[in-house]
């Protein structure tokens, strides 16, 4: 099939420029189109959300059981020794008040241990008699862990026993009476944790 001619040209867009000659142009003729199964589009976004949302599901399960393991073992670590976990349907223990921290002066026999320290140090406090008992002098920990506060300069004057340094301990207000009282009876040392 073929277009007629047309009588008039085609104006050309270029100014002065002759006008444009019409062509026929011949145009084939239509053809069937064979039967195909018909295409669905857009399945796979769906796929793609649910896949995420179930990794989505399947990371938060992760962290839930990650959450009740770290609850359970906090609950478990918290139970002082000798203390009977409570029974199921009873009230839990109330946790106890925050311990408060006071700074006690604790003069160490040895002023050479005492150069070492640095405030932030975590040291253990250990006393051991001035005067064995029966020949035997055993040493005990008196702290565990206490924080160096403050190690204060020597001044030049020297402990009441012709030695030793101080040193201020952060340590609960309870430590800080046993050190007290032992530092009067004992011979006070510390190891640094």
């Amino acid at each position: 099939m073929t277009f007629p001619s047309r009588s008039h040209p085609v104006r050309s867009p270029f100014p002065g420029a002759p006008p444009l000659p019409v062509v026929a142009t011949a145009v084939p003729e239509a053809c069937g189109v064979p039967p195909f199964a018909p295409l669905r589009v857009g399945r796979g976004r769906h796929r793609l959300r649910r896949t995420v949302r179930r990794r989505r599901h399947a990371v938060a399960a992760g962290l839930a059981m990650t959450a009740a393991a770290l609850a359970a073992s906090a609950a478990g670590s918290r139970a002082p020794a000798g203390v009977d976990e409570p029974r199921a349907g009873t009230a839990p223990h109330r946790e106890r008040e925050p311990v408060e921290m006071v700074s006690a002066p604790v003069r160490i026999a040895d002023a050479a241990t005492v150069r070492l320290l640095r405030p932030g140090d975590r040291v253990d406090v250990i006393a051991s008699p001035v005067a064995p008992v029966d020949g035997r002098a055993d040493a005990r920990v008196l702290a565990r862990g206490a924080r160096v506060a403050e190690v204060p300069r020597a001044t030049g004057g020297e402990g009441p026993d012709g030695g030793g340094a101080l040193v201020v301990l952060s340590v609960p207000r309870a430590t800080a009476t046993v050190l007290a009282g032992a530092g009067a009876a004992s011979r006070l040392a510390v190891t640094l944790c």
